[in-house]
């Protein structure tokens, strides 16, 4: 007697899912992802993946043993990124982060050896403690996405991103960058101490491995591919902006360069940045447009590196954050 046929199997519907949802739920699992080995610093990592969605550029700041390489290093891996660091002394020569020609005896001909800056993901450790002239040498790759070496141009292979560190304290034998470097940083982003509770388990998580190496981002998994980040920029460059909201953006920027307390105000970069973070945000929670709220909440981050204090405020105490928040209060958001 043959076997009876089993039944099929229920088929559960499972409606298509949007571009827009999908890029949500890529940046919610990059999200999660991260915060399993970098702990406590969700804005930080809510601000980076909005400057790789928007394609740009970030100054990390914050005082040594925050994480800030394991920040970087964990990203990179959730999408299968190139990594690599450039650890900037004063010593290090713009060759040292672009590469050179050199002549190959065996092919009896001149060939590029590419320095560390052919990556996907750079991170410039310490950035101010190289002088200015290596500095400008990251000038070029990060507007252009290319590298110059000998008169020839090289692509770089998208996405490309740098992240460069800076200690906010310490300032003996640094190279401060100008304001026309700064500017290529589509953000400045401030990490902190922990809570006294995060810190806490921090520290039993990091040593309770060999070596410290407990919460190690090499235990980050790959969420996405390039490809897929690729597409998340596309999608983010779609989202829609309203004049109104446009012009909040403009409004914010024109009023740092009449405000008493601001020596040096942004530039129209500055608005442009405004809006591309803007759409990152918006993107990030789901949504096909952009509101006064996401220009807002993206106003410190991406101006306060754009902006310079009067002397006599700089005396007094009152920090960049300070009078950038008096900038929004002056400026009327649209209601609609």
């Amino acid at each position: 007697m043959p076997a009876p046929e089993a039944a099929p199997a229920e088929t559960i519907y499972a409606p298509p899912v949007s571009p827009t949802q999908r890029c949500m739920q890529i940046t919610q699992a990059i999200r999660a992802a991260i915060e399993q080995v970098f702990v406590g610093q969700t804005e930080v990592i809510h601000q980076c993946l909005a400057a790789l969605l928007a394609g740009g550029h970030v100054l990390l700041e914050g005082k040594p043993g925050l994480g800030k390489t394991h920040l970087v290093l964990a990203l990179s891996r959730t999408f299968g990124a190139q990594f690599r660091r450039i650890q900037f002394t004063p010593d290090l020569m713009p060759s040292d982060v672009t590469g050179h020609t050199l002549f190959d005896l065996g092919s009896q001909s001149f060939r590029v050896r590419q320095g560390p800056i052919f990556t996907q993901l750079l991170l410039a450790d310490e950035i101010n403690r190289a002088p200015a002239k290596t500095q400008s040498s990251l000038l070029e790759v990060m507007q252009e996405a290319q590298v110059t070496i000998d008169g020839e141009s090289h692509a770089l292979t998208p996405p490309f991103m740098t992240f460069a560190t800076q200690n906010p304290i310490e300032q003996e034998g640094t190279y401060p960058l100008p304001e026309a470097q700064l500017d290529r940083f589509l953000l400045k982003v401030q990490i902190d101490y922990p809570s006294a509770a995060q810190e806490s388990w921090i520290v039993r998580a990091t040593s309770s491995a060999a070596g410290g190496r407990g919460l190690s981002p090499n235990h980050v998994g790959q969420i996405c591919s390039t490809a897929d980040i690729l597409e998340l920029q596309q999608e983010a460059a779609a989202v829609e902006a309203v004049e109104s909201v446009v012009n909040y953006a403009v409004a914010i920027t024109r009023a740092t360069r009449a405000h008493g307390a601001i020596a040096l105000g942004a530039g129209t970069r500055g608005a442009i940045s405004l809006v591309r973070v803007a759409k990152a945000y918006a993107l990030m929670e789901g949504r096909t447009y952009i509101t006064p709220g996401d220009v807002k909440r993206a106003s410190l981050p991406v101006l306060r590196h754009r902006i310079t204090l009067t002397p006599e405020v700089s005396i007094s105490g009152q920090t960049v954050d300070q009078v950038l928040d008096s900038v929004l209060r002056s400026v009327e958001a649209p209601r609609a």
